[in-house]
This record gives structure tokens, sequence and C-alpha cells, in this order.
């Protein structure tokens, strides 16, 4: 399936236990972010322009020649990101029942980086649902991401957003850097997944 990459960064404004594992296609090259968990991590340290007390802003997009409803169905599962996300190798509901507001899961890298996440918001008649990080590896709070499948001319667009601060003494320029190499992986993957 052909994709359209656009691209923009910037530094503006109860429980049951489950794991879910979804092999990858044996046809997708996953050797560039198996080490996802450890550049991320590494990232936050590198040296450079330190991150100041502001909200950092990260968007990713690519348009797809699928329609909208077909391009959510392979995303809107907030419990099988591993099904479409070369970097993730499984996530674990630890609260709640997938796509419900309050969910929480671990996402789980492929190098075993873990990240926890909870479920702020999900709607499937809009084609959104956001995101918070708890917990992860990364020198970053008030982490809250949003996807969104938007229909356009031709297919749908998939746009993946996020604000976060970054912690005093890391790098923000990093961190943009990182954040947008998940979410490239992510949505140039789509294309394959999404038929």
């Amino acid at each position: 399936m052909p994709t359209i990459n656009t691209k923009s960064i910037d530094g503006g404004p109860s429980s049951s236990n489950r794991k879910k594992e979804i092999p990858q296609p044996a046809s997708i090259s996953t050797a560039p972010i198996r080490s996802l968990g450890v550049g991320l991590m590494m990232a936050g340290a590198a040296a450079g322009a330190l991150a100041a007390d502001r909200t950092v802003s990260v968007t990713e997009a690519v348009n797809l020649a699928a329609p909208p409803s077909q391009t959510w169905e392979k995303i809107r599962d907030f419990s099988s990101w591993q099904a479409w996300h070369p970097a993730f190798a499984g996530t674990e509901i630890i609260k709640g029942r997938g796509n419900t507001k309050g969910t929480v899961r671990v996402l789980i890298t492929k190098d075993g980086a873990k990240f926890t996440e909870e479920l702020v918001s999900h709607d499937d008649a809009s084609h959104t649902y956001s995101y918070r990080i708890t917990e992860s590896p990364l020198p970053i709070t008030d982490y809250v991401s949003q996807l969104e499948v938007r229909g356009v001319k031709g297919g749908s667009n998939v746009v993946w957003s996020s604000n976060f601060h970054v912690k005093d003494g890391a790098s923000e320029e990093e961190m943009k850097k990182a954040i947008s190499g998940v979410y490239r992986a992510g949505l140039d993957n789509l294309g394959s997944v999404v038929k």
C-alpha cells in the first residue's frame, strides 16, 4: 500500500490481567529499531540544549490509500500495538478492559524497555484516542499523546501527536528526535499492515 509521509515537529504550545502478543510478518524489517528502548534512554541522557520548564510538542503524520474505517481498525486497539508498530513486542493490560477510559497497559519494546500508559479517551466514532505515560525509562514528564485517523481525498491521514515536559538535565532536541522516531517507525509501517 503506498504511503505519503508528512512531518511537523515544533516546540510550541475492574481489572483482569492478560498478555497479548501478535507476531510481526517476516517481511517487515525491524533491525533499525531493535534497540529502541536503549536508544531512547541514551537520547535522554545526551548532551545538548537543556530543557526549560516548557511544553514540548511532537506531531507526525502519514497518508494511506485505505479508507479511514479500515485504517482505524488496525490501530484502534490499545492492547495490540505490536500488530502494527514494529518496535513493540507485546502489551500487558494491568488495569481495565481494553479500549475503555482508565485502562492501564505496560507496552514492551522488542529490546525489553517498558512503558506504563493509561488510556485517557477512546472514541470509535471520531477515530481517535489519547493516552498518557505514567512510567517510562525516558526523562520526560506529563506526556499525553493522541492518535487520530482522518478522511482525506483518496484515503486516510493518521496523525500522532504529543505534548510533554523534558526533565532537567536532558536534551529537549534529543527527546523530540527520539519521540518523532518512534512515531515515524509506526506510521511508516502502517502502509504494509493496512490492506
